[in-house]
């Protein structure tokens, strides 16, 4: 993880995206969620989709380990904020929107209480395989039951490229999910924008899918 602060600290940000996040836009119903209602965002830099969500009347609670993109995203915003330390984290706070700057492995329940919805858009397929499996532990653990996740993934052949992103396929999505959660694949889509960056890369193709899970067992 500590590769992240170094792309941050070289300006080397080439998977954050200028745009919202279609599937956001398109399936934020499927998320159910209430006005006022706690989005949470992982490894969320300073991702646009989180403005997306605090305009359409939610609040956001994100981590990320680089302050630099914290920063970034309140002053790119025109957003105040406050800092103040809240036990190993530093809390970055403005209106209805709360980021903690440090490892998201270190987050517990209380950090995410009445959380309703969590969206994970390149957090998951920015870990490789062995983190990936502590990453959806420990989501599973520290989120409640009733939680619903809107997923992007990636699938590539990942023998053509080392990541990240690195390639998470349907079979993977049901394995690290299905003990705890119920999923619905809701499309397969090419993804131009990154599609684009891979097919540089030399893949032969480049497939995303979007999924909606709940979480209904511990």
């Amino acid at each position: 993880m500590a590769n992240w602060l170094e792309f941050w600290k070289n300006n080397e940000t080439n998977w954050h995206s200028d745009d919202v996040t279609q599937e956001l836009e398109e399936y934020l119903g499927l998320l159910k969620l209430e006005p006022g209602d706690k989005v949470f965002f992982p490894l969320c830099g300073k991702s646009h989709d989180m403005t997306y969500i605090l305009n359409q009347g939610f609040s956001v609670i994100g981590v990320e380990l680089s302050e630099i993109g914290i920063k970034q995203f309140f002053h790119e915003n025109g957003l105040d904020f406050t800092i103040s330390q809240v036990g190993e984290f530093d809390l970055y706070s403005a209106k209805n929107i709360e980021i903690y700057c440090g490892d998201f492995f270190s987050l517990t329940s209380k950090y995410l209480y009445g959380v309703k919805a969590v969206f994970d858009r390149k957090s998951l397929i920015a870990l490789d395989w062995n983190l990936r499996q502590k990453y959806v532990k420990h989501l599973n653990d520290i989120i409640s039951l009733g939680v619903r996740i809107l997923l992007i993934t990636l699938h590539y052949p990942q023998h053509q490229m080392s990541g990240p992103p690195f390639s998470v396929d349907k079979s993977e999505v049901e394995s690290l999910f299905s003990m705890a959660f119920n999923y619905q694949e809701l499309k397969s889509f090419q993804d131009i924008e990154n599609g684009s960056k891979l097919e540089r890369s030399g893949v032969d193709y480049i497939e995303n899918a979007a999924y909606c899970l709940l979480k209904v067992r511990e």
